[in-house]
């Protein structure tokens, strides 16, 4: 029943119906943003539906520790963290297909990202990195610069490539 309420005032709320007229105008406007004020309480039947659904996929995570359907073995599926290689244009193209080989071989997903364009990006990486114009291009895991080409070698034998992309 409480449901059937909140869904017909939000159709009240949303619909255009007299909101040529000021008296009714303004205080459907402010029914509206108080609505949104208070997280949307009154929603529709799909958005109730859709946070419910939500609502009972957080308590299975809850229940099962986090970990979603198990791998063959009973182990927890391996997740890796975001790689992103950061590159401007022509320049080192060298170092970046060297960077993709070796990521390629390793079947480690990445992101390539042309920073020739975009001066706040490319401005971004090299305060990040710490480095110059000509060091691009340069390798993230997650939020940690690893470098170039070079730099990335000495992560995978160093086994600090492993580490940061399961997150550790």
């Amino acid at each position: 029943m409480l449901d059937l309420v909140r869904t017909s005032l939000h159709r009240a709320l949303t619909t255009p119906a007299g909101d040529r007229f000021l008296p009714v105008r303004v205080p459907k406007d402010l029914a509206r943003r108080f609505n949104t004020l208070l997280g949307d309480p009154l929603c529709s039947k799909e958005e109730l539906e859709r946070r419910r659904a939500g609502r009972a996929k957080l308590e299975e995570l809850k229940r099962t520790g986090g970990a979603s359907t198990p791998a063959p073995g009973g182990a927890a599926p391996a997740v890796q963290a975001p790689v992103m290689i950061y590159f401007e244009k022509d320049r080192n193209a060298r170092m970046l297909g060297r960077i993709q080989e070796m990521l390629d071989a390793k079947q480690i997903a990445y992101t390539l990202l042309d920073v020739a364009g975009d001066p706040t990006s490319r401005d971004f990486v090299l305060r990040e990195a710490k480095c110059k114009d000509d060091d691009l291009p340069i390798v993230f895991v997650a939020s940690a610069v690893v470098g170039g080409y070079n730099d990335l070698v000495d992560w995978d034998v160093s086994g600090r490539l492993a580490n940061a992309l399961a997150g550790k």
